[in-house]
């Protein structure tokens, strides 16, 4: 009997899916090995004696060490996984909105689809999350950005990478859609854009970063469109805009749209649908240290 598309491709996304679990578990033996292996080195590298805790293992991290090269040496982790031809394909996303949207949302996840190149803008109607993530995989989607409102305001933006993962759940406010904006906006171009991470300076900040840009395919070295994530005080400002160089010393910006502030509070290690999915990162805000904490 014949196997259906729909039972082959749920059947590849199963075993990719467990292949990735079995690597991520590994992590902690190979971060072990390679602790070891760079006491080694440097031992080896400066003259001193071994240290007592390697000499046991000496013998075969040796052959390890001298097969390895610059591209081996260092443990990959999920994160390589996760977004490993990154860079090398152009990336693919769905833009979609949360169940009955108003029209103010609808507006701003047509925004979004412009802002984003390659996007494609689909209306969510009545799916579940579930069946969302199942079409989006069949169709080869790279990311997935969901817009959510309440009461016709844009509050909250969801990014979720297939196949694997990672989901990022960000809170908006002050959100200005291109109508909105005075001056009235420029004319917005389909150019692939530059993409300008400020203050994105610990390991959970390059992290955020990685799946920001991520969503944005390489640019032409030329090109005259800019989008800035700029992170203060774990706040991060969104402006997108074009610039234009009137003489040969001046630059001269021109504010496209959209603006918005976004505030990270979730990061899960795994795709929208996968509710057993770990936590990497939640936002607590109300323990008596949060006002003194700063993890971007």
């Amino acid at each position: 009997m014949p196997i259906s598309g729909d039972s082959a491709s749920r059947r590849r996304q199963t075993r990719i899916r467990r292949e990735y679990l079995y690597r991520k578990s590994l992590e902690g033996r190979e971060k072990a090995a390679y602790e070891q292996k760079r006491i080694i080195r440097e031992a080896l590298a400066s003259g001193k004696k071994l240290p007592t805790e390697v000499r046991a293992s000496y013998d075969a991290l040796r052959k390890e060490v001298d097969a390895e090269d610059v591209a081996t040496e260092t443990p990959k982790s999920h994160v390589d996984n996760e977004y490993g031809d990154a860079g090398l394909l152009e990336p693919r996303v769905c833009v979609t909105t949360s169940r009955e949207p108003s029209s103010r949302l609808k507006q701003f996840a047509k925004e979004i689809k412009v802002l984003v190149p390659n996007s494609t803008r689909i209306n969510r109607g009545n799916n579940r999350v579930d069946e969302l993530m199942d079409s989006c995989k069949e169709s080869e989607f790279t990311d997935v950005v969901i817009v959510q409102e309440t009461r016709g305001e844009p509050d909250g933006l969801v990014i979720c990478h297939l196949p694997l993962g990672p989901t990022a759940f960000f809170s908006l406010n002050s959100t200005v859609m291109r109508h909105d904006l005075d001056p009235p906006a420029a004319p917005m171009s389909e150019a692939y854009p530059h993409i300008i991470l400020n203050g994105f300076n610990s390991e959970l900040g390059k992290r955020v970063g990685n799946i920001l840009k991520c969503l944005f395919p390489v640019p032409r070295h030329d090109t005259k469109r800019v989008v800035t994530f700029s992170n203060d005080n774990d706040f991060i400002s969104f402006r997108h805009h074009m610039y234009s160089k009137p003489t040969h010393e001046s630059v001269a910006l021109h504010e496209v749209g959209p603006r918005f502030e976004m505030r990270l509070y979730q990061i899960r290690l795994g795709t929208l649908d996968q509710k057993e999915a770990d936590n990497e990162y939640v936002l607590r805000p109300y323990q008596n240290t949060a006002k003194k904490r700063r993890v971007l």
